[in-house]
């Protein structure tokens, strides 16, 4: 017997009929918090072409293409370098599934909350895991960093290396070569760096690293690219046991990214077109040019912060010139104000987490995002809302 199955209730058919009639029901927005950012109309466009099967070899042409501009993007020769199908967070979960095991001391540097993050993810995987910490808006020096290897001996190390929640942008001067004389593998995350700073894992001896399709390279999430160096891949294949997260086992992903292409699991097509063209476009703007662009604007956002009377919450030395923290005003309720001027303004501007909740605003100028005339209307909407503004 066919059975028949209810009508949808009529708020719900109301809905769709609504939103068949407004394409533009979601607003649009100018996305000047920690993430995402704008994603570039070209690579909006992309994304809007047919999809076509995950094996097409035009699919798996492109692949390779990916792969190519994300070994560009981190400066690195690493053959393990892939977009994981899912967001930052399982590109990071990958790194730590696959490299380590039950008992293994990871050494965690935190700085934010981020780094807490980090913490709990391997400690799912069992690991023995031991924490420095420094407070927010600071980093760690490359003394302290090798003070925590001599005494901990760990077989990882994880760094921010672009703290989201503080702002800050570590220094990696020397930390690779400490990694290589303790035995220690060293995870960089990048989510908020790559596209926007420079970064040379090869050069600084980054064994593995992660990042997002979202931030710098204005893309809307969906991937999480990752790349592991030769070391990480011979810990890999030390292991003593399945890696415990079948998704996330780069010894099968590799397979499907690899030359002979063998199915894994069925790539999320479009967004690797979008991937794509926002790689392409970054090299064809150039990394150089691409890092002094997000610097020349994170200083013009500093300068007029600043001119407002407002003060910012990280020494110039350690500014992460991609997402800014300042501090919100007395009097001022941050998270209401936030509200108001995405709600009567279209701008986003975040709010604080962690140890500088409430305390201060994120303010985010990555991609395409990263542009002065967005400096110049955040400044002239702060100074036009906020009481006694300079």
């Amino acid at each position: 017997m066919t059975q028949t199955l209810p009508p949808p209730a009529t708020s719900a058919v109301d809905q769709a009929h609504r939103l068949s009639l407004d394409p533009l029901a979601m607003p649009e927005r100018l996305l000047l918090g920690p993430g995402p950012s704008n994603a570039h109309p070209d690579v909006l466009a992309a994304m809007a072409r047919p999809p076509v099967g995950h094996l097409d070899h035009t699919f798996l042409r492109l692949m390779g293409e990916v792969q190519e501009l994300l070994r560009y993007a981190w400066q690195t020769d690493n053959r393990l370098t892939i977009p994981v199908s899912a967001t930052g967070s399982a590109a990071w979960e990958t790194c730590i599934a696959n490299t380590v095991e039950r008992g293994d001391t990871f050494l965690v540097a935190i700085n934010g909350y981020f780094g807490h993050r980090m913490a709990d993810m391997a400690s799912r995987y069992g690991a023995n895991v031991v924490i420095i910490k420094k407070p927010m808006g600071q980093a760690f020096s490359l003394e302290e960093l090798e003070a925590a290897l001599v005494e901990h001996q760990p077989r990882l190390l994880g760094l921010i290396h672009a703290e989201t929640s503080a702002g800050v942008l570590q220094p990696m001067e020397g930390v690779g070569e400490a990694c290589r004389r303790h035995g220690t593998l060293l995870l960089l995350d990048t989510v908020t760096s790559l596209g926007g700073v420079p970064l040379f894992l090869d050069r600084w001896g980054v064994d593995m690293s992660y990042s997002c399709s979202q931030k710098c390279l204005s893309c809307p999430p969906g991937l999480g690219p990752v790349t592991i160096g030769p070391r990480a891949e011979e810990r890999l294949k030390s292991r003593t046991g399945k890696v415990p997260n079948w998704y996330l086992d780069i010894t099968l992903l590799s397979q499907y990214w690899g030359s002979d292409r063998v199915y894994h699991h069925t790539a999320p097509v479009n967004m690797n077109y979008g991937l794509r063209e926002a790689l392409r476009l970054l090299a064809e703007e150039g990394l150089d040019a691409a890092w002094q662009r997000h610097r020349r604007n994170a200083e013009l956002l500093w300068e007029g912060l600043q001119s407002l009377g407002l003060k910012l919450a990280v020494d110039e030395r350690l500014r992460l010139p991609t997402l800014t923290t300042v501090y919100i005003p007395e009097g001022v309720d941050g998270k209401a104000f936030a509200r108001s001027l995405l709600d009567e303004e279209g701008v986003e501007i975040g709010c604080g987490l962690g140890d500088f909740a409430g305390k201060v605003w994120r303010i985010g100028l990555m991609g395409q995002n990263s542009a002065a005339e967005n400096v110049e209307r955040l400044i002239d909407l702060l100074r036009q809302r906020l009481p006694g503004a300079a």
